[in-house]
């Protein structure tokens, strides 16, 4: 099956099948949030971005190979909902944003900045520290040695827009700010891009819109 990154709450997950790592992505929760596990097809290790909501259904999904890791990409009651019973139930380390963490009410071992490297297996995701949406939010990389880059935008960047920033302009215009020099600039238009709720998009979709963005304001 051809994966369209279209999931509903209390449907089944999509699954996006790529040479080194699979990924798969489901929707959890009243406030539609996606939730994505990665396999390392090398190692079979797994890391899961957003323990949000309905942990039965995350660990059914996760299985008896457990988790690595969980990275919770930002602060947000929806986005960690789940993620006690997650660690509970795989012992896996947990990963925020440095100036996030204290908001997320799980310890967070690995305090995340701009730059660094979170590994699942063999296969290499970067971190990218984008302030606006929250003061810690944190997207995930990962540039495809076989193909276009893939990258885990949280509540940061959407199909039509950023994120949330509350009618804040000076929130708006960091979040715009690093979106661009941090996404939009160094990565191509191939793109794919998962969001924390919703649809999937790329960068090619999104980047004629920018003036648009800018215009209005959020």
């Amino acid at each position: 099956m051809t994966y369209s990154g279209q999931v509903t709450v209390g449907g089944p997950a999509d699954v996006h099948e790529l040479k080194d790592l699979m990924i798969t992505k489901i929707a959890v929760g009243p406030m539609d949030n996606n939730a994505y596990l990665l396999r390392c097809r090398a190692t079979d290790e797994q890391l899961l971005i957003d323990a949000a909501n309905d942990a039965d259904t995350l660990l059914g999904m996760i299985g008896d190979d457990g988790i690595a890791s969980v990275v919770t990409t930002h602060q947000h009651g929806d986005h960690w909902q789940a993620l006690a019973a997650v660690v509970a139930g795989t012992g896996a380390r947990t990963h925020a944003g440095r100036a996030d963490a204290e908001g997320i009410p799980v310890p967070t071992d690995v305090l995340v900045d701009d730059g660094d490297t979170i590994r699942v297996g063999r296969v290499e995701l970067t971190a990218r520290h984008l302030v606006g949406h929250t003061p810690g939010s944190i997207a995930l990389v990962y540039d495809d040695p076989h193909g276009h880059p893939h990258v885990f935008t949280g509540d940061c960047l959407f199909p039509g827009g950023v994120g949330n920033t509350r009618k804040d302009p000076k929130a708006f215009a960091s979040l715009i700010h690093d979106v661009e020099t941090k996404i939009f600039d160094v990565l191509p238009d191939e793109t794919w891009v998962y969001p924390g709720h919703g649809n999937d998009t790329t960068l090619g979709d999104e980047r004629p819109h920018l003036p648009e963005w800018h215009a209005r304001g959020w």
